[in-house]
């Protein structure tokens, strides 16, 4: 046990603000507005004054950086970037920060990471892709998120794909099913396009939707684990089929069920399709989903705010399916833009009145440690064909499988990617995560061997205003408060520790501050 450890948990009860405390809002609350609204507050605003509520202050620059880079590319800010943001006085800086972000590889990175949680991308067991598959699916994932492919098209390829799991990426949409019947592939196209858990339908409309899917086939070839998927004619009958509206066609014998079911999904009319993904958008973003959870749309769990909901739809078709487009829709806005300090207990029915406390997602968390040490995690697949090495040069946010992962992942709620539902991932802070983050040698390596904290130690020569000021805008992207300064120097001239060990205590406290773990 590392002798430190008294102090910094003295430290973080003497002078560490917790962000969800009231009393002290002011390094998150901007004095007023920087941005107008528009047109996604009008119809939250609404729903909220039902409840006599309203949106809380617009979130300062310091809170809004490290917010936007968190939440579009899963990437802390640089020092250098925060004090550029807080030292530009445009008006419209923080919409040209969101643009930035949005063309930036880690957006891709990031978005792909989201993307294959859904899709289950995933080489061993119960998905069971194999790695060749895994590699090409991700890549085909990335190369349709770099590229800004419309959403529409995204799932039409998906939906609609037959041939080599190896060569044909998007076939590996039905791979990635546990099952190879029809009705287990329905459970998978309810999930992942309409944001339906079909288990919550009749059976009888189950039967309808495992109907356009009685027609896809597996097939093995000679090379190893590689499997074909395609469309069995063999069956010479039409098929009458029921479409989730209760709109009914005849398909004949020879055309594919699964494209006209795309194109009934697709077309721009379809709510059950536009609808899921602005849902699914808004809740990566806002932490809550219109309709929560995200993926669980039926009749008895109504959307928070149904105008909210039908506006990001439409906007969605109206751009032809540009998924930036709505990001950028709701970045811009005050709801997204708002503090997340709450003053008083919010009902669950009025949701948005505050931007949601949540804790990084287990991959982004592991970038931010390994960024403070200088050196990225290596990664291993455990099965030997073909065993996979991940170098420390990547990001852990670009893993590309399921099955290659850490005890820090699997501690932290990474999905296991065996179903595709947004509750595997497990953002709850736990006992062993705490434990983990105060006690864990690898965390306290990263902090005395990481080269910027090494650098701001030698830069400031003993100067503890500059080592106070220096460490908060590296791990919070603020400077402190002055209680918060004065508290932090008192703490580095009265340890009784060697100058660098109580730097170094004051670096750990911070990363063990909810400030650093949350988004906020």
């Amino acid at each position: 046990m590392r002798r430190a450890l008294l102090p910094i948990s003295v430290v973080v009860a003497a002078f560490l603000t917790g962000i969800a405390c009231a009393q002290d809002a002011s390094p998150y609350e901007a004095a007023s507005w920087p941005i107008p609204a528009n047109s996604v507050d009008a119809p939250v605003l609404a729903a909220l004054q039902k409840h006599n509520l309203g949106l809380r202050q617009a979130c300062s620059d310091e809170v809004f950086i490290r917010r936007v880079f968190v939440d579009v590319i899963g990437t802390l800010p640089q020092p250098q970037e925060v004090q550029a943001f807080l030292q530009d006085t445009s008006p419209n800086k923080r919409a040209a920060l969101s643009d930035s972000l949005l063309k930036r590889d880690e957006f891709v990175d990031y978005q792909t990471l989201k993307w294959c949680d859904l899709l289950r991308v995933k080489s061993e067991f119960p998905i069971k892709l194999w790695p060749n598959a895994v590699q090409a699916y991700h890549r085909w994932v990335r190369n349709c998120i770099r590229d800004n492919k419309p959403y529409d098209e995204f799932a039409r390829e998906l939906l609609t794909s037959s041939g080599s799991n190896f060569r044909v990426a998007p076939a590996n949409f039905y791979r990635a099913v546990q099952g190879r019947d029809s009705m287990a592939i329905a459970h998978a196209v309810a999930l992942t396009f309409m944001g339906v858990r079909l288990g919550s339908w009749p059976e009888e409309k189950r039967d309808e939707l495992a109907a356009f899917f009685s027609k896809v086939g597996y097939k093995p070839t000679r090379e190893w684990k590689e499997e074909i998927v395609y469309f069995d004619s063999s069956d010479a009958e039409s098929l009458a089929v029921t479409f989730p509206d209760g709109s009914t066609t005849t398909i004949p014998a020879q055309q594919d069920p699964r494209e006209v079911f795309a194109d009934w999904l697709t077309a721009p009319g379809n709510k059950w399709f536009s609808q899921a993904l602005a849902n699914r958008i808004w809740y990566w973003l806002m932490g809550r989903g219109i309709i929560h959870e995200p993926d669980d749309i039926r009749p008895d769990n109504p959307p928070a705010c149904p105008e909210l909901l039908t506006l990001l739809s439409e906007e969605l078709v109206g751009s032809k399916y540009d998924m930036r487009h709505l990001f950028r829709l709701i970045l811009n806005s005050r709801t997204y833009q708002q503090s997340s300090v709450a003053e008083e207990p919010v009902p669950d029915t009025a949701r948005f009145a505050y931007y949601t406390i949540r804790r990084l997602d287990a991959e982004v968390l592991m970038d931010a440690l390994c960024w403070i040490g200088g050196r990225g995690e290596e990664y291993s697949s455990p099965i030997p064909e073909p065993f996979t090495f991940i170098p420390s040069t990547q990001r852990t946010i670009a893993l590309a499988d399921g099955s290659i992962t850490s005890r820090f992942l699997e501690t932290f709620g990474r999905p296991t990617r065996d179903t595709g539902l947004a509750s595997e991932r497990n953002n709850t802070p736990s006992d062993a995560q705490r434990m983990y983050l105060i006690n864990s040698t690898d965390v306290r390596q990263k902090i005395e061997n990481g080269p910027q904290l090494r650098a701001l130690f030698e830069s400031a020569e003993g100067n503890r205003s500059q080592l106070a000021r220096g460490v908060y805008l590296l791990l919070v992207s603020r400077y402190p408060t002055p209680s918060e300064q004065s508290a932090a120097e008192e703490y580095l001239q009265t340890s009784g520790l060697p100058g660098r060990q109580a730097f170094s205590d004051l670096a750990w406290a911070l990363i063990n501050s909810k400030e650093f773990l949350c988004r906020h």
